[in-house]
């Protein structure tokens, strides 16, 4: 084998190395959750983007990592008082992760404050006949978005539940019909599709064939 060929099934090799991502909101109950097979390769950006994806949020706050005690989000000239978090858009997944088992704390939206939990472990090979991030599986709808936290996710169905709560009628207007018992994996997978997608094609233009 050829130094460049060598170099090559490397970053093939690198490229194609998966690992298993549970995401859960904290505090909620019941649980909601969400497993995605997601590639080493990302960086913590795309694995926020991925977070985003299949919890259902729409990326319009500001949001954070933490792992291993040191905070990774976007690039920030101060951070109120405390030095700014490592750029996630520089770091990848494959460089922080542990053996066995790598746990990140997650949050979105430092108004409502939505806490995740990311376990990521089973680092292996990926097939090469699948497209990733994919989804696997998941449990009830994510909250609505600008909703006052769990606390306030759960006031909100408490008041829609009670016809004599005096805020029944406008937030039974403002949920319109939302239901978090029910969980539609449709748009997560065409959404984990089209990140799939954008990493195929940076892949042809990264990984060549030898000649």
């Amino acid at each position: 084998m050829t130094a460049r060929s060598a170099t090559t099934r490397k970053a093939i090799d690198s490229f194609t190395q998966i690992a298993t991502l549970r995401i859960e909101l904290k505090y909620s109950d019941p649980p909601i959750w969400r497993v995605v097979e997601v590639p080493t390769s990302i960086t913590l950006k795309v694995l926020h983007d991925i977070v985003q994806s299949a919890m259902g949020w729409f990326d319009c706050h500001l949001w954070e990592m933490v792992i291993n005690g040191q905070t990774y989000g976007l690039p920030m000239d101060e951070n109120w008082g405390t030095p700014p978090p490592a750029v996630a858009s520089r770091i990848r997944l494959r460089d922080v992760i542990q053996p066995g088992m790598t746990p990140i704390d997650y949050t979105y939206d430092f108004g409502d404050n939505w806490e995740h939990s990311l376990i990521i472990s089973d680092v292996r090979p990926g097939d090469p006949g699948d497209a990733y991030p994919r989804f696997i599986a998941g449990e009830r709808d994510g909250p609505p978005e600008d909703c006052g936290g769990v606390p306030g996710f759960y006031e909100m169905l408490e008041a829609r539940a009670d016809p004599t709560h005096p805020d029944h009628a406008e937030i039974s207007e403002w949920l319109d019909g939302y239901d978090p018992d029910e969980f539609d994996d449709f748009p997560i997978k065409v959404a984990l599709g089209r990140i799939a997608a954008r990493r195929n094609a940076a892949a042809k233009r990264i990984i060549k064939p030898d000649h």
